[in-house]
């Protein structure tokens, strides 16, 4: 445990190096909530919360690291991502806070993904981003 990483200890990398990344056996873990993953996400993606969206409003999903250790090893090479980018970098610093030690961070999140026309499929990209929006 290191209570002293921060964001500014997080590798984040744009979309086309996190897809390079991803082809050279790093995993891929999706924080976004299961309806925006259900809704659309990147081939063979591991899906664990960071946050719910509740009555309340967001909250900080509590057995985040707990459901990661789960599905990952402290030495597996993950990028991590969400929607826009917020989400995944909270979740790196605390990925890298817990001992995991090859946390990259893809900047602008499956938005950017999907812009960027890496998202494929049969859906037109218009309709993979409004779908993947975290709105409370």
């Amino acid at each position: 445990m290191d209570a002293t990483k921060g964001p500014e200890d997080v590798a984040t990398v744009d979309v086309h190096a996190a897809k390079d990344l991803l082809g050279s056996g790093h995993n891929y873990l999706d924080v976004r909530t299961v309806e925006e993953f259900n809704k659309s996400h990147i081939e063979k993606a591991l899906n664990v919360p960071y946050m719910f969206i509740t009555q309340q409003g967001r909250v900080k999903n509590p057995h985040f690291l707990a459901q990661v250790e789960d599905i990952c090893q402290k030495d597996d090479h993950l990028v991590v991502g969400c929607n826009s980018g917020g989400r995944s970098l909270r979740a790196s610093v605390d990925l890298l806070k817990a001992g995991y030690e090859h946390v990259t961070n893809m900047g602008g999140g499956y938005s950017a993904w999907v812009d960027s026309g890496l998202a494929g499929g049969d859906k037109p990209a218009e309709e993979l981003k409004t779908a993947c929006k975290f709105r409370p």
